[in-house]
């Protein structure tokens, strides 16, 4: 199977989700908020959310952490800041962990810590995956080779992921144009009926 999908932020502004849906656009994945720069919500969830939702769209989230999330400690206070945006929604796509900013040379702690938050909001009865790109995420951020247990968004523009072997969700642009977006939106392919089995699990609120 082939899904197509978007995943948004505040950068594209005030999106007009019926049109969105009208284009063909199946799932969209939201930002929620992040530590790469204090702490924060992204400032246009909560309306990408219900704009998404009331259009029949799909959806998911991901949080953007900063390069300091290297701990248990860190991972827990990351992953409960993340859990404190999106409780009381329902999500029919995964709750993602989007990895970028990390040192390579903290490869193993990075890797470690990314488990902690995974583990931390699946103990609340969410279906989480990894975000980062095919290599100077996956492959130079992270060992991927411990991070199967978890459904994986890989981003790689031009051609499909090589480092990664496994995963669910490509994010194959990152100047795509859809109906209902101003500007360029980055572009995802679902191969994996994740809210089938989202809700069949239970996960996610349902």
């Amino acid at each position: 199977m082939s899904v197509k999908g978007i995943d948004v932020s505040h950068w594209q502004g005030v999106i007009d989700w019926p049109a969105v849906a009208a284009s063909g656009v199946k799932f969209a994945i939201i930002k929620a908020g992040g530590s790469d720069a204090g702490f924060y919500r992204d400032s246009c969830f909560e309306r990408n959310y219900w704009g998404a939702v009331n259009a029949g769209l799909e959806v998911g989230a991901y949080y953007f952490i900063g390069p300091k999330m290297l701990t248990k400690k860190d991972a827990e206070a990351d992953a409960e800041r993340f859990f404190q945006i999106i409780k009381g929604k329902k999500f029919s796509m995964p709750i993602y962990l989007d990895v970028e900013t990390s040192d390579p040379k903290e490869k193993e702690r990075a890797t470690e810590a990314a488990i902690y938050f995974c583990r931390y909001l699946e103990a609340r009865g969410y279906f989480v995956g990894i975000y980062a790109s095919d290599l100077s995420g996956f492959r130079d951020r992270l060992d991927v080779s411990k991070l199967y247990d978890f459904t994986l968004w890989v981003a790689r523009y031009g051609k499909k992921p090589q480092h990664v072997k496994n995963f669910d969700v490509w994010q194959n642009s990152s100047t795509g144009k859809v109906s209902g977006i101003w500007g360029n939106v980055d572009l995802d392919q679902m191969t994996r009926d994740l809210p089938g089995i989202i809700r069949k699990a239970h996960k996610n609120g349902y």
